[in-house]
């Protein structure tokens, strides 16, 4: 998905993801009746929109991020590109071995 790429419906992430609207929206900073508002149709502003996709169809856990991390992967990919995709390539191979929720952490 491209960055800012629009979310077509917020509700159909919201329920594949089995949360109410609550639990939804409050995870990424956003009142409930303005999810709701969302879900009606409005407009998100872009920022809601990859904080959406970064959270929920991403799965990032916004907690744990920290600029530092994406220094080293800069450094990494410019620096050290074949070490890079096989690291990639690992990650990609290890998260599609596991069962949905197991992070091996």
């Amino acid at each position: 998905m491209k960055l800012f790429e629009k979310i077509l419906n917020p509700r159909d992430i919201r329920r594949k993801l089995g949360l109410n609207q609550q639990e939804f929206w409050t995870q990424i900073g956003v009142t409930q009746s303005g999810g709701s508002r969302y879900e009606s149709g409005r407009n998100m502003p872009k920022p809601v929109r990859e904080l959406l996709r970064l959270v929920h169809v991403e799965q990032l856990d916004l907690t744990r991020v920290r600029k530092e991390d994406f220094d080293i992967i800069e450094y990494l990919r410019d620096t050290h590109p074949d070490l890079y995709k096989s690291l990639r390539k690992a990650v990609k191979s290890r998260s599609e071995s596991q069962p949905d929720g197991e992070t091996g952490q």
